[in-house]
């Protein structure tokens, strides 16, 4: 079982690669149907004096170029979506056929921790997908982050399986560490919207940044800002419920509810920091960029606690597997 959810998590990965190269493919295309529409000869009317007489609009023509383009584009996006789902199956076969193996939850490491994170993270975009097909756009940068932190997971993080701690055998494993990785996954997927929208508000208020080319084929920005303050707005009272469940495991662990400790405390920035943002986005005289920075911030900050925390720091918490 053990061999079997290494391969799986292996195919995982290379089917988030192809949805990937199927999405970035999608946005390549779509470039070119722009600059096909573009060139597009445009008449004008010349009146009986000589003079051009100005034509009202009308709807432009369509161009064989652009209509192909637009096929293409488009079944490129659904190659990407639909390598996406395979991804994610194989993603939960993995999970699962890891916890057979280990017989418990498979939350045990950083490495079953990210595997877990991501899945959650990857379902949650796929259901709200199936709702909201118009943004598909986003999937480009959804599978870069899959990619990127599944791979990661296997290659940096790996652990074979081993018997959990003393501390974690308890009820209270289940009960934290099931709503802390659910939290964080929506967070996860929460900040692919986040980046969209500050992509696209640049891009709407006219300014040619880096991304510009990136930022023109996303998804409306007001779209994109609501469904972060959406996922963001879900995710916080279970994460809340979370950290308060941690405080209750550690009272009972080691007889104190809080004691600072790295992940302690990381996960305090990262409550305040998410709880800055929502109150950021309920306050009118704050702009939606400025907000959204902060659930950007909330992010980094749930990244250092997982990664950077288990790495570079040593606490009651170390359960990172790693040397």
């Amino acid at each position: 079982m053990s061999a079997l959810s290494d391969n799986l998590v292996t195919f995982a990965i290379l089917a988030y690669l192809v949805a990937m190269i199927g999405h970035a493919v999608e946005y390549a295309l779509g470039n070119a149907r722009t600059r096909v529409a573009a060139a597009a000869p445009v008449r004008e009317l010349v009146g009986a004096g000589g003079g051009i007489v100005p034509t009202p609009p009308a709807p432009v023509p369509s161009q064989p170029g652009a209509d192909r383009s637009a096929r293409r584009a488009r079944l490129a996006g659904l190659i990407g979506v639909g390598a996406t789902a395979v991804a994610a199956v194989l993603h939960l076969a993995a999970l699962v056929t890891r916890g057979l193996a280990a017989d418990r939850m498979p939350w045990g490491n950083m490495y079953e921790f990210v595997l877990t994170v991501t899945f959650i993270g990857v379902a949650a975009w796929l259901v709200v997908l199936w709702k909201r097909p118009s943004l598909r756009k986003l999937g480009l940068f959804l599978t870069l982050v899959m990619v990127l932190l599944v791979a990661t997971a296997e290659l940096v993080l790996y652990v074979p399986i081993v018997p959990l701690v003393p501390a974690l055998n308890s009820y209270w494993f289940v009960i934290h560490v099931s709503t802390i990785v659910f939290a964080s996954g929506i967070f996860l997927f929460g900040a692919v919207p986040a980046v969209g929208f500050l992509m696209r508000n640049g891009y709407e208020s006219g300014k040619r940044s880096f991304p510009y080319t990136l930022a023109k084929r996303l998804p409306a920005a007001a779209g994109l800002e609501r469904l972060t303050f959406t996922l963001h707005a879900f995710a916080f009272p279970i994460f809340t419920f979370a950290v308060i469940a941690g405080a209750i495991w550690a009272e009972a662990a080691w007889g104190r509810p809080w004691g600072w400790d790295p992940k302690e405390t990381w996960a305090f920035i990262s409550w305040v920091v998410y709880a800055g943002y929502l109150h950021a986005r309920a306050t009118p005289s704050v702009k939606r960029n400025v907000a959204t920075w902060l659930a950007v911030l909330g992010f980094l900050t749930m990244l250092m606690n997982l990664f950077g925390v288990n790495i570079f720091f040593t606490g009651l918490h170390s359960y990172g597997g790693l040397d």
